[in-house]
């Protein structure tokens, strides 16, 4: 092997590991994890080709983006495991806190959110 060709098979090396790690960080590496807790509005299955589960947590309390304007905290989110998924489906309208990953991109086989929730912590009746 020539030195030219040696350099061009290091520079090619060098350039798909940052391109894996950037990968990596992108879609796989969680950025952050917790736990949202409110009343579920929807959780339906979409999507063209990857079919998943997408679902919207109403929070409790109020805040405000704008000055004089008042609207609810919304959490918006897929759902990565179908049997919780299901769960979600039969017990529409109750409280939930659901246990989530945040990563920074999505994939279209994880869902349309950054946010995936992989399980329910709590699940009772909402306050009346």
């Amino acid at each position: 092997m020539t030195t030219g060709k040696k350099i061009g098979s290091i520079t090619a090396i060098i350039f798909i590991l940052i391109l894996a790690g950037i990968t990596y960080y992108k879609y796989y590496f969680v950025f952050g994890e917790g736990v949202k807790a409110g009343d579920l509005n929807y959780i339906v299955k979409k999507g063209y080709i990857f079919k998943t589960y997408e679902g919207k947590l109403i929070q409790t309390g109020l805040r405000s983006r704008q000055t004089g304007t008042v609207q609810s905290n919304e959490f918006e989110f897929s759902v990565a495991n179908e049997a919780v998924a299901r769960k979600m489906m039969e017990n529409s309208g109750k409280t939930f806190e659901l246990y989530y990953k945040e990563y920074k991109g999505a994939l279209p086989w994880r869902g349309f959110s950054t946010y995936v929730v992989d399980s329910i912590v709590t699940m009772r009746e909402p306050l009346p």
